[in-house]
């Protein structure tokens, strides 16, 4: 986990504290109601020794009146029992509601943002934050509401024995300056300390689910031990820090623990003088006693202020996902029927200070077939991402069928825009459910299954238990079968912008070019973006895109951009042989090994358009076919 920086850790403090006032306020009610009944119990407690102290004066005179204050002091213990168990029981449900509203908010944010920004944190920090974090801070607005009453009882007792008798008052007061001192210093270090036993826990956290998806691996490379020492690495820290967190909670306690009874002493021997002097009553000596036990009760707020910190300091944890930057959404429809005209115009994506796409604009007419080439870490992915906005860039616009990406509805950019990944995640446990996952509205009978064998799955579908009914646990999948059932979730959900992001990296040959024949026929026609690396791939598209180092390094052809000897080390194929673009491509080749006009359609690029080239400014468009090539937006199988 990348170290926090003081800046970054001073923001996410604020947040966590707006997150905590945001909780309360969403359970006001209920946190309302804690405080008042906290406040009555208080008021109860206060009340109890003045009404015991007159009942036993009355008592011990035979005042008539004595059973009636009786009566009154049964009352006001009575209510104050009720009073705490409801105190107790309204607690419970405001730190429910807290918790599950701190999560949602977590989770909200989550997944509305971009997918690199929830990249960020691994997924075992993420666990803990949404769980034991959030479960943690979800206490704070209840144990604050507490923590304000329960300073009512000490006060109001220092109050009740200066009006019973100054000089009782006075032996008390005489520690109180030590107690400030200690509570002072129970919050600083209680804080220091749950913070850093939290951020040990998500570091280990964070590694143990890493261990967990890579446990093939691990078993494989013979590694057990050494991850299992990686995993619990920190936990020599975990242990100091979590010993330190109680010593100074234990310390703060066992010094009031002590601090306490002395001034209870020192009350009883003023106030027993007193009685002897005739300055007290028996009735009074026994309610400065007990308004003396009240006031020593301060010692016991320390236990409602460490409830207060360990909740600040957990939502600081989750409120790391409260900052993370929302992908918003416009009203903007697009317009009917529309070609599915993609165009970037000076695209420029930053991440971690360095520009991964840089002044990268392209025309991309509907219903053609784009293939993105380059190198890996020439930014192949992230335009993938940006052409089907998964994620915003930071200078410069998308835009389809003349609309931004960024004004369109949440609606209309998921309806028009599909996609396929090369590790797709299955949800919807089944397989059925799994294939129209996000299929808005839900797909017509039939259309699944036509899906399922344009992605040329439908034969190991079959052979599942249960078919297409086959709860995803209980499917033995491949990585290639996984990617085919992702390709057919795409397929169904196919819009005017399908993007493919090496979604056929896990297929075999013959099956690739099914999978390429059904897009060409079988799939919902539009404009198809595809990150690719086969060479047959790029032969069949009818435009391709040759990134380098995040720039547009050319564009055109594949036949034409074969003849550079750059473009063809991308594919790691020397000139001149025949492997590199006859039979993998399934094209015919030319001399030199290179392919034929009918490996690629020619190119034309609009005037004084940027990035159409390598340092040049033309902007690329699919021109008109040459003799004998295929079509725009009918690649040649």
């Amino acid at each position: 986990m990348t170290p926090p920086d003081p800046t970054g850790e001073a923001a996410l403090a604020h947040s966590g504290d707006r997150a905590l006032v945001a909780a309360a306020r969403h359970t006001a009610g209920r946190t309302a109601a804690v405080g008042a009944c906290s406040v009555a119990a208080a008021l109860a407690a206060l009340a109890e020794p003045a009404v015991l102290g007159h009942t036993l004066d009355l008592l011990l005179r035979r005042d008539p009146a004595g059973p009636t204050w009786t009566l009154w002091c049964a009352a006001i213990v009575l209510a104050e029992v009720l009073l705490d168990a409801l105190t107790t029981l309204l607690t419970g449900q405001v730190d429910g509601r807290s918790t599950a509203w701190l999560r949602r908010l977590g989770l909200a944010r989550l997944l509305g943002t971009s997918p690199h920004h929830a990249q960020r944190y691994a997924p075992g920090e993420l666990a803990a934050r949404l769980t034991a974090h959030a479960t943690e801070a979800g206490t704070a607005p209840a144990a604050a509401a507490g923590a304000v009453a329960s300073l009512l009882p000490p006060v109001g007792g220092l109050v009740a024995l200066f009006l019973i008798d100054v000089w009782t008052a006075l032996a008390f007061v005489v520690g109180i300056p030590l107690l400030v001192v200690l509570l002072r210093a129970f919050a600083r270090d209680s804080a220091a300390s749950v913070s850093r036993y939290q951020r040990v826990q998500l570091v280990m956290a964070g590694r143990l689910v890493e261990a967990l998806a890579g446990a093939r691996t691990i078993a494989a490379a013979g590694t057990v031990g050494r991850e299992r020492a990686r995993i619990l690495a920190g936990l020599p820290e975990l242990g100091v820090e979590g010993r330190q967190m109680w010593r100074v909670y234990g310390g703060t306690t066992a010094r009031t623990s002590a601090l306490m009874p002395l001034l209870l002493y020192a009350v009883l021997a003023v106030g027993g003088m007193r009685l002897a002097a005739g300055a007290l009553g028996v009735g009074a000596l026994l309610a400065a006693v007990r308004y003396a036990g009240l006031a020593a009760g301060v010692g016991a707020v320390t236990g409602r202020l460490a409830a207060v910190v360990r909740g600040r300091a957990a939502a600081r944890r989750t409120a790391a996902l409260f900052v993370l930057p929302e992908l918003t959404y416009g009203t903007a429809e697009l317009p009917e029927d529309g070609p599915g005209t993609l165009e970037l115009r000076g695209v420029r994506v930053v991440r971690a200070g360095k520009a991964v796409l840089d002044d990268v604009s392209l025309l991309v007419p509907g219903g053609a077939t784009v293939a993105v080439v380059g190198r890996s870490g020439a930014g192949k992915t992230l335009l993938a991402a940006v052409a089907g906005r998964l994620t915003d860039p930071d200078a410069g616009e998308v835009l389809l069928d003349g609309v931004p990406l960024a004004l369109l509805s949440a609606r209309a950019l998921r309806a028009a825009v599909g996609h396929a990944f090369d590790r797709p995640a299955l949800l919807g446990g089944t397989v059925t459910g799994a294939v129209s996952f996000g299929a808005e509205p839900p797909p017509a009978p039939g259309a699944v299954g036509a899906a399922v064998r344009a992605a040329g799955a439908e034969p190991f579908v079959r052979r599942l238990p249960d078919g297409y009914d086959t709860p995803l646990a209980d499917a033995p999948l491949s990585g290639g079968e996984f990617q085919r059932l992702g390709l057919a979730r795409a397929f169904l959900n196919a819009g005017r912008l399908l993007v493919l992001d090496d979604a056929t990296s896990g297929l075999d040959t013959v099956t690739a070019r099914e999978v390429e024949r059904a897009l060409a026929h079988a799939v919902r026609p539009g404009t198809r973006i595809v990150v690719a690396h086969r060479i047959s791939s790029a032969a069949r598209a009818d435009l391709v895109v040759w990134l380098e180092d995040g720039r547009v390094r050319g564009t055109g052809g594949h036949a034409a951009l074969w003849r550079d000897p750059a473009y063809r080390a991308v594919f790691a194929a020397p000139a001149g042989t025949e492997t590199a673009a006859g039979p993998e491509a399934g094209a015919e080749t030319g001399a030199a090994g290179e392919p034929s006009a009918s490996a690629g359609p020619s190119v034309r690029k609009t005037e004084g358009a940027p990035g159409a080239g390598p340092g040049t400014g033309p902007r690329p468009a699919v021109g008109e076919p040459a003799v004998g090539e295929p079509a725009v937006g009918e690649p040649a199988v």
